[in-house]
């Protein structure tokens, strides 16, 4: 017989072990504060419905089951709707992908994709096994066309699919990004993946303080090699087009996640931030309309929370260990079959029994590591 800790012991041994603070078998579309923890960013965003400031016209309505409005500048969330609710992002979670490994990677970098990456279903740019690539043309066909071919090339070129993954759920738990859980670095749906708006938000305002990620999320069209020369690629996000001031940041699609959007306009030097989660249907109309009613009631409202600001970057540990030199071209490998599976975040069973060991007297966990079920995403 399978014996499961309670949901307790293991949010616990997660806590222990630095993983994210929810248990996998948390449905998504929940909402994560625990008892006795506030939501991260004011007692107001605790709420399921809408949160909205008196005294100005409500917020536009939304299809959307969750969405967020900020003041890119102060942090103070302006409106929202179910906030942390837990839902799976597609591929906005490609705006943690590119966050995490911008500053990791010479974008110079030369890299021969492996056939895995060649050969990652959903959305693509359309990659072959040749060395045709930097490292920046990866990201920008990455946060252009939504190519999750160019996330996988770009995980293995970072150490390989587990390291990467690792330290996406590090960033996002430096930004105080609770909600999210990343276990692709392309946002194909798999099982205990989520996010929220109030985390999309918070990891797109980090995002536009870096300026290549600024950069690549704000570009309409562009050149990206081919065998034969170069094809030209234009970007998803049809509001760099249609809105005044838009400057970005990613759009996202599977058949599980429904549509999700994350935007940011800036105008007379404020910029403010949408997001929206798990719509049905044409939002482009909606996000542009939320995005007016943030500009006309930034500095005249009381927010109703704010997007906190990351935690402070821990110092390196010293190990003693020479740095391997980074070759001039990389060869993006799938990772060996020995590899820790991506799903427990790299950490070994040893590990974990000796996290519950610590906290549960001898509570064994037993985890069944779930097959990967993944839709198209883009």
């Amino acid at each position: 017989m399978r014996h499961v800790a309670p949901v307790g012991v293991l949010l616990a041994a997660n806590a222990l072990l630095g993983l994210p603070a929810h248990a996998d078998n948390e449905p998504v579309g929940g909402t994560t504060h625990s008892a006795g923890r506030a939501p991260v960013g004011g007692a107001a965003l605790g709420t399921r419905g809408i949160v909205a400031p008196s005294g100005v016209k409500a917020p536009p309505k939304t299809a959307a089951k969750s969405y967020v409005v900020a003041d890119a500048e102060t942090g103070e969330v302006l409106a929202a709707k179910d906030p942390h609710g837990r839902y799976l992002p597609a591929s906005t979670l490609k705006t943690l992908t590119a966050l995490t490994l911008i500053p990791k990677l010479d974008k110079n970098m030369k890299v021969k994709p492996s056939s895995r990456a060649v050969n990652e279903e959903g959305s693509a740019v359309g990659l072959v096994s040749k060395p045709l690539y930097t490292v920046d043309d990866l990201f920008k066909a990455l946060l252009l066309v939504s190519g999750n071919d160019c996330a996988m090339a770009l995980a293995e070129t970072n150490g390989g699919l587990a390291k990467t993954l690792r330290e996406m759920n590090a960033e996002a738990r430096r930004l105080q990004a609770y909600d999210t859980v990343a276990k692709t670095p392309s946002g194909l749906d798999k099982p205990g993946q989520s996010s929220s708006a109030y985390d999309l938000a918070l990891i797109a305002r980090a995002g536009l303080a870096n300026r290549d990620f600024q950069r690549y999320t704000s570009t309409k069209t562009g050149r990206f090699p081919a065998p034969k020369g170069y094809y030209e690629i234009g970007n998803h996000n049809k509001l760099l087009w249609r809105y005044k001031g838009m400057i970005g940041v990613k759009n996202g699609w599977t058949s599980k996640a429904l549509g999700s959007f994350v935007g940011a306009a800036r105008r007379d030097g404020h910029t403010i931030i949408v997001t929206i989660m798990r719509h049905d249907g044409y939002f482009w109309n909606e996000v542009a309309d939320l995005l007016d009613w943030g500009f006309a009631a930034r500095s005249r409202v009381t927010p109703v929370g704010t997007l906190v600001d990351p935690l402070p970057e821990a110092a390196p540990t010293p190990t003693g260990q020479a740095v391997p030199r980074t070759p001039q071209v990389a060869r993006s490998t799938a990772p060996r079959a020995d590899a820790a599976p991506a799903g427990n975040g790299g950490l070994s069973p040893a590990v974990y029994g000796l996290g519950a060991g610590l906290l549960g007297g001898g509570v064994l966990l037993v985890y069944g590591l779930r097959r990967r079920s993944r839709s198209g995403s883009s």
